[in-house]
């Protein structure tokens, strides 16, 4: 047990060596994946909106459960500018979410993540986990676990990120 603990220990990379772990008040790692039509969406080209991402997976029933008071999210706030990037992690990609965001009656945008690029790369411990992103690319909070994200409170602080100008 000592062994593999010292092995874990000694070959984790140190803090600052490329550490793409999220921290409120620094860019949030950009990433770039295909949506459920193939194309690439990227997250630096959002730069100048709010960005909400949301790693989540559909056998995840946490996630299932806070997936209707996002689409409520993005009709009360897409049109003032906020931008949702939910990433899947199901290994089966647009065979089983196509048909899971059809079902659920879920119009955001969805990305395939089938290879956990991300999980990598924010080091995820699970889904939900949910990163809100302001104009500038800067995160804003990290959530771990599920949300009611329809809630008035969390309503105004999107709505406060989305009235901000846009500074470097």
């Amino acid at each position: 047990m000592a062994l593999v603990f010292a092995y874990g220990f000694l070959t984790r990379e140190p803090a600052d060596s490329g550490d793409t772990a999220p921290r409120v008040g620094k860019p949030l790692a950009d990433f770039t994946l295909p949506d459920l039509q193939g194309r690439s969406v990227q997250l630096a080209a959002l730069r100048g909106k709010v960005v909400f991402v949301n790693v989540w997976a559909t056998w995840c029933p946490p996630c299932v459960e806070e997936m209707p008071t996002i689409q409520r999210l993005y009709e009360r706030l897409h049109g003032q500018g906020l931008e949702i990037l939910a990433v899947s992690l199901d290994a089966l990609g647009a065979q089983v979410v196509a048909s899971f965001m059809r079902t659920h009656q879920l119009s955001f945008p969805t990305l395939l993540d089938t290879k956990n690029v991300v999980q990598r790369l924010y080091r995820t411990a699970g889904v939900p986990e949910s990163f809100i992103v302001d104009k500038r690319g800067i995160l804003v909070e990290k959530v771990v676990g599920p949300r009611d994200w329809a809630h008035p409170q969390l309503l105004a602080q999107f709505e406060r990120l989305l009235a901000m100008p846009v500074t470097d």
